[in-house]
C-alpha cells in the first residue's frame, strides 16, 4: 500500500463519505421507528388477507418484526444505492476514470507499481464500504434504542451482520475495481458494474415475489445477504464463504489483468 496515495484518496472523498454515512444512519434509524409505530397495524392487515403473503416481505425483510424491519432497510434500494456510491462509483472510477482523464500515467510514472496502486485503491474502497455499512447499523441501533426495543434486537449479532454486508458490497466493489483496471474509459467499467448489480438485484427480488422464479435467486449476490436470519442467530456460513470466494476471484483477476495491460497514450 502507498500511504501518500491512500491519504490523498481519503481526503478527496471525505466529504462524500460523511454525507453518505449520515444518510445511511438516518435511514437505518427510520425502520425501527416505523415498526414500533405501525408494525401491529401491518400485522393485522396481513392476517386479514388484505396483503398477499408474497408481498408481505421484500429482500428477506418485513415490517412485522424488529429484525425484519432492519433487514428490510438493509435490502431496500435506498440503502443499496447509497452504499453503491463507493462500492461501484468509487471503485469503477478509481482507475478507468484516471485513465480517461489522462492522469493515470502521471501516477504510475512515480516509483509505484501497478499492484501497489491496486491494493491502495482496494483498501480505500473497502474502508469506505465498511464505514457506510457501520453507519446504517449504527442508525438502526440508535432507532431501536429510541423505541426501547433493544431486547428484541440481536445486538451481539450486529458485527456478524456488518461482515455479511461488507462481504456482499466488497464483492461488488472488487468486481467494479477489476472492470476499472480493464478499461481505458469510465463508461464501460461503470455501465457493466451497474448492469451486473441491477440484474443481480432483479433476480433476488423476482425470486422472492414469484415462487416459480425462486430457482434464480442463488445466481444473485444479494441472495447471500440475510440480515433477518443473522439477527435471529441463524447465520449460514455458506453465505459468507460464497461472497468471499467471489471477492477473491475478482481481486485475483484484477491483479492478473492490470500489470499486463498496455497503456497507450490517451486519445
Amino acid at each position: 500500500m502507498n500511504r501518500a496515495l491512500f491519504v490523498h484518496t481519503w481526503r478527496a472523498y471525505r466529504v462524500r463519505l460523511l454525507i453518505v454515512t449520515i444518510a445511511l444512519a438516518v435511514w437505518g434509524a427510520i425502520l425501527p421507528v416505523v415498526y414500533d409505530s405501525f408494525g401491529a397495524q401491518f400485522k393485522e392487515m396481513l392476517d386479514s388477507g388484505l396483503i398477499p403473503p408474497q408481498f408481505a416481505q421484500f429482500g428477506g425483510g418485513d415490517i412485522f418484526s424488529l429484525t425484519g424491519a432492519i433487514a428490510l432497510g438493509f435490502a431496500h434500494p435506498i440503502s443499496i444505492g447509497l452504499i453503491l456510491v463507493f462500492a461501484v462509483g468509487f471503485s469503477a472510477a478509481s482507475v478507468a476514470g484516471e485513465r480517461q482523464r489522462g492522469t493515470l500515467e502521471i501516477l504510475l510514472s512515480r516509483p509505484l507499481s501497478r499492484r501497489t496502486t491496486y491494493w491502495t485503491l482496494a483498501l480505500a474502497a473497502a474502508l469506505f464500504i465498511g464505514v457506510t455499512i457501520a453507519g446504517f447499523l449504527g442508525g438502526a441501533f440508535a432507532g431501536t434504542a429510541m423505541t426501547g426495543r433493544l431486547d428484541e434486537l440481536g445486538v451481539r449479532d450486529l458485527p456478524l451482520l456488518w461482515l455479511n454486508g461488507f462481504l456482499l458490497f466488497g464483492a461488488i466493489g472488487a468486481i467494479s475495481l477489476a472492470l476499472s483496471v480493464s478499461f481505458d474509459r469510465l463508461s464501460p467499467a461503470l455501465g457493466i458494474s451497474l448492469g451486473f448489480v441491477l440484474v443481480s438485484y432483479f433476480l433476488e427480488v423476482l425470486g422472492s415475489l414469484w415462487p416459480d422464479a425462486k430457482g434464480l435467486q442463488p445466481y444473485s449476490l444479494f441472495h447471500y445477504l440475510d440480515p433477518k436470519a443473522i439477527l435471529a442467530g441463524l447465520a449460514d456460513p455458506k453465505d459468507f464463504a460464497i461472497l468471499a470466494l467471489v471477492m477473491g476471484a475478482a481481486v485475483a483477476a484484477a491483479l492478473i489483468i492490470f500489470p499486463r495491460r498496455d497503456l497507450a497514450a490517451p486519445s
